[in-house]
């Protein structure tokens, strides 16, 4: 194999390969389309670019395509002059589609190399996954016949194949008749064949005498506008057939001569396959750049509608934030909980003037009292865990309506999504909890040194660690504002006085502040789980590294080697 047709086989495995990884999953206008055409030239990979490179000598496959009725199985029938393939007035005829080869090349069409997802028969078959494939001595060698089905019909599943037949010919015999030539679809099908380089010839059937000048010509004139006037003209008169349902010989003779021209000239043969070949290839890097853009599209939808995501939840981290700054956590029960357990009146009265007195009655009093200390730790878990839950609940129906507002958002939703987790109070709990012993380990290790706490044993450790949790509900400083006061600031400096009395001014303020720092991070986590409720359905376009990048690099790629190898090139 010569080295530029090795590595324009390599850049298309590498093709193949990267239209398979990308998919376009979000809801968007160009979505569907993506999906079309990259289905589509996957299967024009597998169907005739990768098997016809690699054997370019391969016999011509033409094939004969053409409107509901136009005639085409009577006209294979009347070429090789053998009832190969059934014609009927019934429509949509669903069948199987039929390969008509001289028997030398039926080695090559009965392998699988072109159209390998069709399955071979020699035999009649109404499955149209099935290709049957007929020997026929009286085509010549290099040439095969393939009919296909109606490219209009009714049926959509005939619709599908009979482009995929198309898609795989080196040249297409289109067949259409006086009264349909002008129809909308057969020139759409031409105009994408001229545009992908595909070599065509035309047959216009059943053309009434007194009219066929003024239909050719007219023919000729739509035919010339759409650039496709060099394409051979086929015209049979309006007439009958014989008693084996077959054209007359004058009214096929001039095409049966065209084949046989065909089949004897190898030169001819090459120069059709290589053109098409390289129409085909060349028609990639524009069709690739669509789909490089719609994948972008993807992209760029998937990450705004994380951030609509994003945005909920960062102003539920804030609002948690704020309930850890403006004393807010300190209302309530927790306010009377703290009350209780440390007899706020009568600390905050003697506070000032004896502060190492209120430690040791503080001591004193966990010694023998652990119960309040319990009641203001399920206090404080009770305040946290409630604020957890709004503001997940918030974020929830935040995201929800950010993404109904936006059609791929929209498609990507279900109920359960506009409400927090089920599990979350469950898993808000837990968090509070473990961020209450973590707390409680802290000052256990701080306090390793600190006698005064050794000698209260577990209920000074206890007593230390409430105190610090009291002070992670208000500002990091400890600097009451008018907010925190009427919310019962004096208890926020009360907890401040004892931890400073028992840990010294700067170690407090370092305890609180990593004591704080470690629930926020835990806050963090919680809120990101709930966030990935709805990022996990955008992922599969955020796993794809660049698809667009992708399609652009392996385009390039393959339209490069189509040039070093210069299939229509002089010479060849």
């Amino acid at each position: 194999m010569p080295p530029a047709l090795g590595r324009l086989a390599t850049a298309l495995s590498e093709l193949r390969s990267a239209l398979g990884a990308v998919s376009y999953p979000l809801v968007l206008p160009s979505a569907e389309e993506a999906r079309r055409v990259g289905g589509s030239l996957r299967s024009q990979l597998d169907d005739y670019l990768l098997p016809r490179l690699a054997r370019l000598d391969a016999p011509l496959l033409v094939v004969v395509g053409g409107s509901t009725g136009a005639g085409k199985s009577t006209l294979v029938n009347s070429l090789v002059q053998a009832p190969v393939s059934t014609a009927g007035v019934l429509r949509p005829t669903t069948r199987s589609p039929v390969l008509v080869a001289n028997p030398a090349d039926l080695t090559w069409f009965g392998r699988g190399g072109l159209l390998p997802g069709l399955v071979r028969t020699g035999e009649q078959s109404t499955d149209p996954n099935v290709l049957q494939v007929i020997a026929a001595p009286s085509i010549g060698p290099g040439v095969a016949l393939l009919d296909a089905p109606d490219i209009d019909s009714v049926v959509d599943q005939n619709r599908k194949l009979a482009a995929q037949l198309l898609a795989a010919a080196d040249l297409w015999l289109f067949v259409t008749t006086a009264a349909r030539y002008a129809d909308a679809v057969p020139w759409e099908l031409l105009t994408t064949a001229r545009l992908r380089g595909t070599v065509i010839s035309l047959v216009l059937d059943r053309v009434p005498a007194e009219a066929a000048a003024d239909i050719a010509a007219h023919l000729g004139e739509m035919l010339t506008e759409r650039d496709l006037g060099s394409a051979p003209l086929f015209v049979i008169p309006e007439t009958g057939l014989d008693s084996n349902g077959m054209l007359p010989e004058a009214a096929v003779g001039s095409m049966r001569q065209w084949f046989a021209q065909l089949s004897s000239d190898a030169n001819a043969r090459s120069a059709v396959v290589r053109q098409t070949l390289d129409g085909a290839l060349g028609a990639l890097s524009p069709a690739l750049h669509g789909l490089a853009e719609a994948a972008d599209e993807q992209l760029s939808t998937a990450q705004a509608l994380d951030e609509r995501v994003a945005a909920a939840y960062r102003s539920a981290r804030r609002t948690t934030e704020e309930g850890l700054q403006d004393g807010r956590l300190l209302r309530g029960e927790v306010l009377a909980r703290w009350q209780e357990f440390i007899g706020t009146g009568e600390f905050l009265r003697s506070l000032e003037s004896r502060v190492g007195h209120m430690r040791d009655r503080l001591l004193a009093a966990l010694s023998g009292r652990p119960a309040p200390g319990r009641n203001l730790q399920v206090a404080m878990e009770s305040q946290l865990v409630t604020l957890l839950r709004g503001v997940s609940a918030d974020a929830a129906e935040q995201a929800y309506a950010a993404w109904q507002s936006h059609p791929a958002g929209a498609a990507l939703l279900e109920p359960a999504l506009q409400k927090a987790d089920p599990e979350l109070a469950q898993r808000a709990d837990r968090l509070v909890r473990d961020w209450q012993q973590w707390v409680l380990d802290l000052v256990r290790r701080e306090a390793a040194d600190k006698r005064t706490v050794a000698r209260g044993a577990a209920y000074a450790v206890n007593g230390a660690g409430l105190a610090v949790m009291i002070a992670v509900f208000t500002t990091t400083a400890f600097i009451p504002t008018g907010l925190e006061v009427a919310a019962g600031a004096g208890t926020a400096v009360a907890a401040q006085k004892v931890l400073e009395a028992v840990f010294g001014d700067q170690a407090i303020r370092t305890l609180a502040t990593r004591a704080r720092t470690e629930l926020l991070s835990r806050v963090d986590d919680l809120l990101a789980a709930e966030a990935a409720r709805f990022t996990e359905r955008t992922a599969t376009v955020r796993l794809e590294a660049e698809p667009g990048t992708l399609l652009r690099r392996v385009g390039t790629e393959v339209e490069a080697a189509r040039k070093e190898l210069a299939l229509t090139g002089p010479g060849q």
